[in-house]
């Protein structure tokens, strides 16, 4: 288990704490929900947190077999829904790997990089296309 401690600071402000190693994150409700937007609101941490585990999928099957992908990026843009409750509606993901990989080696990191903890978590109810670009 990870320790995640969250301290709401006023002004829709929070600031986390991670338990292991004591890195500190600060968030922001974004400007089109009565906040500042200075940071990371809640819902753009969770479209960080696709694009940052699937690229450390990504890292870990291309390490297993020793490709290089360092410069691997992903881009998401996170798109809202206000009906019937303001949530996320779609995640779109592009994902860029530089370097030459067979069709088989790029099936194998596509299909990591779609079965990440972070995005087998996430709603059914959510648009999550994914799109890959090899030799990026």
């Amino acid at each position: 288990m990870v320790q995640v401690d969250v301290v709401y600071e006023g002004g829709l402000r929070t600031r986390a704490v991670h338990g292991p190693s004591g890195c500190e994150l600060v968030t922001d409700a974004p400007v089109d929900n009565q906040g500042k937007g200075e940071s990371f609101s809640p819902t753009d941490l969770v479209a960080t947190a696709l694009g940052t585990c699937m690229l450390t999928i990504v890292g870990i099957v291309a390490e297993r077999h020793g490709w290089p992908v360092e410069g691997a990026s992903a881009r998401v843009e996170k798109g809202m829904v206000a009906d019937p409750v303001r949530r996320i509606g779609r995640l779109e993901v592009v994902i860029r790997v530089p370097g030459e990989f067979s069709e088989k080696e790029q099936e194998l990191l596509q299909k990591a990089a779609l079965t990440c903890p972070v995005h087998k978590s996430l709603s059914a109810e959510m648009e999550i296309p994914v799109r890959f670009e090899f030799g990026a």
